[in-house]
């Protein structure tokens, strides 16, 4: 990935393996969630204009339904900043998307962001610098610095499951909001975004043993 950042970024298995090591000898119930989920995904992405955009398409629909909308603007080579703004908002609705969603991709397709140049920011200017945008909230900002940049020291507290997947393994009395999940994850610095991947993986495993996924 071009572009140096002073934070730790994550470029393969052996980095997320690093992080989850140090996590298990930092909390015994980290150790415990590694045991059953094994070895943790990458879940590395690209970055740039185009992940941002189909964050918005998956935006409060299924992921079948996501994937179909993405699947007709790839078809109609609109995925890029040029190709969203040559178009009207109803062109968009008619690949699928609503109208607030088509006003989002136009604002981020307006926003003029450099791509390149969010590499190297500091993780809070990432932020700041999406949230900035109509339609690109906190937790796809977040996301976005985890995956799309491989921050290792991001979290996303707002995630229903990360909410859940914390309230499970460390046997909390109810779901923990965002405010008291974004402190708790504080004990996981410098690897906060692995411990993400421990509690999404963990979550699915509880999940799949119920028989609710």
């Amino acid at each position: 990935m071009a572009g140096k950042t002073a934070e730790r970024v994550i470029m393969g298995n052996a980095c997320v393996a690093e992080g989850a090591a140090w996590l298990a000898t930092r909390d015994t119930r980290f150790e415990q969630a590694l045991a059953q989920t094994g070895p943790l995904p990458l879940r590395l992405r690209p970055d740039g204009f185009a992940q941002l955009l189909q964050a918005i398409v998956s935006q409060q629909v299924s992921v079948a339904s996501a994937r179909a909308i993405w699947s007709k603007l790839e078809t109609a080579e609109m995925t890029d900043p040029e190709a969203i703004l040559s178009v009207s908002e109803d062109d968009l609705r008619a690949l699928g998307l609503s109208r607030q969603k088509a006003s989002y991709a136009q604002a981020l397709a307006q926003a003029g962001i450099d791509y390149v140049a969010l590499r190297p920011a500091p993780s809070g200017e990432v932020v700041r610098r999406l949230t900035a945008v109509k339609g690109i909230g906190v937790w796809t900002a977040e996301i976005y610095a985890m995956f799309s940049l491989g921050r290792a020291d991001v979290f996303a507290p707002g995630d229903l499951a990360l909410q859940e997947g914390a309230r499970i393994l460390f046997d909390l009395p109810e779901r923990p909001k965002d405010r008291a999940l974004r402190q708790m994850a504080e004990d996981w610095a410098p690897w906060r975004s692995v411990a993400a991947r421990i509690l999404w993986a963990y979550y699915h495993v509880v999940k799949q043993r119920e028989g609710t996924l």
